[in-house]
């Protein structure tokens, strides 16, 4: 590592590179309970969640954690008791009847039970939603019958829900939630009755959907073959969000640190736990990353582009994809010892002190090597 490792950060750019866009789906300390007088039974505690647009949400945990209740208060069919939940940028609580109506059109809809009209055939299902989007009949058949012919329907697009299986009606659910390409899709279980083949194809038009449309995906299930699919895994226990991991920046982050020498001795296990507690931030050209002499609060690793050490308005060094800087001042206490800007976009992950601290407490030797590290430059 550089000379410029030693550099460190103030709150200059703490609130940097934040989304502008309001996310699809945002959740705050969401609590909910079944039940009343003594039976009353809660089943959510202060849960918070922000989906964005374009990313497929895995939500997986045991059987009663509170999954499909989470989903169905997002899809606005249960009614928001304690907290707030945000869809498409409208708080659900401040909703009448025909608003939660018109925010639901823009959800597309997937449950263990399809709920398929029995007098309609598959074609028809799905061209019922279609017609709550006014779209014009020849665009209805092309995006009905497309879809369908898209899940491996193409030969059942006539047929009544009675004359297909299980796992043809589940796909002919789908096709019926994706065909409008809405602006959020909620999914309960939706592979559970599909083989491997018809599994694949579904999550691969869920992930068209994301790529495509900007579509945000939230899907609860049991199904193992989805996750290498996901861009991010949320785990729930006992009405509780225990873990939420965005999985392409997790793997990413491992990868940098592995062949860093503090993080050498880190086991598979603990290189994870570091990663899945740094977040992804953004700084624009020119942008001051950390200040000399303001406190120390964070770590940080270069992901992409790169950056400038200034010390007493001296460039010392210049970092790039990999690199880090930010842990003496945790270490030591004392004040950042350089100025950070960024050269042109930057991004970085960045662990926070408390977060950094747990990570020196976890391993004796991530401890050992960065104490060994920050003596050996004094």
């Amino acid at each position: 590592m550089s000379a410029a490792a030693i550099a460190e950060r103030g709150d200059a750019g703490a609130v940097a590179g934040a989304t502008t866009s309001r996310p699809v789906v945002a959740v705050e300390k969401l609590n909910h309970y079944f039940g009343g007088g003594e039976a009353r039974n809660q089943v959510l505690f202060d849960n918070g969640i922000e989906i964005p647009a374009g990313q497929l949400v895995v939500m997986t945990g045991p059987s009663g954690a509170g999954k499909t209740t989470l989903l169905t208060l997002i899809g606005a069919l249960r009614s928001v008791q304690e907290g707030r939940i945000e869809v498409l940028g409208r708080n659900l609580s401040q909703l009448g009847g025909g608003e939660l109506v018109e925010i639901r059109r823009d959800i597309g809809f997937v449950f263990q039970m399809h709920n398929l009209f029995e007098a309609l055939s598959a074609y028809e299902n799905v061209k019922m939603a279609a017609q709550l989007a006014d779209m014009p009949p020849a665009e209805m058949r092309r995006r009905g019958t497309g879809i369908l012919e898209r899940l491996g329907l193409g030969h059942r697009i006539d047929y009544k829900p009675r004359f297909l299986s299980g796992g043809e009606r589940q796909r002919v659910a789908i096709g019926r939630a994706l065909v409008n390409h809405p602006k959020l899709v909620l999914a309960d279980e939706p592979t559970a009755a599909l083989d491997r083949d018809s599994t694949r194809n579904v999550i691969d038009l869920l992930k068209q959907q994301t790529v495509e449309h900007g579509s945000a995906v939230m899907m609860v299930t049991h199904d193992h073959r989805i996750i290498s699919s996901a861009d991010r895994l949320v785990h729930m226990v006992d009405g509780h969000i225990m873990s939420d991991v965005v999985l392409h920046d997790a793997l990413r982050i491992c990868e940098f640190l592995r062949p860093i020498e503090l993080f050498k001795a880190l086991t598979p296990r603990q290189l994870t736990d570091v990663a899945e507690r740094m977040t992804k931030r953004h700084y624009a050209a020119s942008e001051t990353v950390i200040r000399e002499g303001e406190p120390g609060e964070e770590f940080f690793l270069v992901s992409d582009g790169e950056v400038d050490v200034i010390r007493a308005d001296h460039e010392v060094a210049r970092l790039g994809a990999g690199d880090f800087f930010g842990e003496v001042a945790l270490l030591s206490g004392e004040p950042r010892n350089a100025t950070v800007v960024a050269v042109n976009g930057v991004d970085t992950y960045v662990l926070g002190k408390s977060d950094f601290q747990t990570a020196l407490a976890t391993s004796q030797s991530f401890r050992d090597q960065l104490y060994r590290v920050y003596f050996m430059r004094h």
